[in-house]
């Protein structure tokens, strides 16, 4: 049984039959219990390595045949670049290599502490709230892709060793649905996320990643629930200011031959979209509030409509 780890918004489980063997860095072979524990162990064990900034013949740059391998489907964004730029000049005129270490790539070094002080100056610099979010994003998003390449698998942001996409089964979702998983960029290349799976087994057509505060991801997003319209947008998140709908209300209580029936002509043009707000408690207050800003700038009202998961008799689903 597969789930992500305590106090997030954004759980979603699968079951896999068989056991995962991995390699631990000593090379003594072991079984874990379960894949959780194996995702976990995986994490938890990350030593410091250089970042590999040149393999790409880019001068460290990200194409767009390495981004799209992480899972996204938009274009590079040219700020995530243009972070990788500046953090490379800075690496060649203090003369101190980049190095990343622990679960989400994070820097470590003298290089850090050099590399905190100018981001941090830059980011005051900026004055505009909304380009202050944007390359408060591209750096953490920056940070992850650099600490993990040559390290992590691109499908299941797992370190090579113990890459698991032998065990993940492909398949297909009903055409008249499409996730977007609304992903908050400390979650993005995490090894113990698990929101990854969903285009895993479901494909990045029918369950698309977007990163909060990529504008190009952003963009892709909402250009499609303009398409699409408000009634075939929902949001899975718990919002106390409207009635709380379920997933029957979004599909009009009709059973599903009557709902193919009625929607055979349209939905695979215009599906349900649903979003999946991937991040921590506190941080998906501020993701939610961004959707909602978005909505009204479309439809003039920012009411987006939420929908919940009738409540499990686990008390620790309760809680999620």
């Amino acid at each position: 049984m597969l789930s992500s780890a305590t106090n997030r918004v954004f759980t979603f489980t699968f079951q896999f039959s068989p056991s995962l063997k991995f390699s631990a860095k000593t090379h003594k072979e072991f079984r874990p219990r379960s894949l959780h524990s194996s995702i976990m162990n995986s994490a938890s064990r990350s030593s410091p390595r250089e970042a590999q900034v040149n393999d790409t013949g880019c001068g460290g740059t990200i194409t767009l045949e390495e981004w799209q391998g992480w899972g996204c489907v938009s274009p590079v964004p040219s700020i995530v670049n243009e972070v990788i730029h500046d953090m490379k000049l800075l690496e060649n005129n203090i003369d101190s290599d980049m190095v990343f270490g622990g679960n989400g790539g994070k820097l470590q070094g003298d290089f850090k502490i050099q590399e905190d002080k100018k981001h941090r100056a830059k980011y005051q610099a900026l004055g505009d709230s909304d380009k202050k979010f944007q390359f408060f994003s591209a750096r953490q998003i920056a940070c992850r892709l650099l600490g993990s390449r040559g390290y992590l698998c691109q499908k299941c942001w797992l370190p090579m060793e113990d890459c698991m996409c032998s065990k993940v089964k492909p398949c297909s979702l009903w055409h008249g649905i499409r996730f977007w998983l609304y992903m908050h960029p400390k979650d993005f290349l995490r090894q113990n996320n698990t929101g990854k799976l969903l285009w895993q087994v479901f494909g990045v057509k029918a369950a698309t990643l977007c990163l909060y505060g990529i504008s190009e991801d952003e963009e892709i997003m909402w250009n499609t629930f303009k398409d699409a319209g408000k009634a075939n947008v929902w949001c899975l998140y718990p919002n106390h200011n409207i009635v709380p709908k379920t997933v029957q209300d979004a599909i009009s209580g009709q059973s599903p031959a009557d709902l193919e029936c009625r929607h055979s002509s349209i939905t695979r043009d215009r599906p349900l979209n649903f979003v999946l707000i991937d991040g921590t408690w506190s941080n998906s207050a501020a993701m939610f509030r961004r959707l909602k800003e978005q909505a009204k700038l479309f439809w003039g009202e920012e009411d987006l409509p939420c929908i919940s998961l009738a409540a499990g008799a686990s008390a620790m689903h309760k809680l999620r």
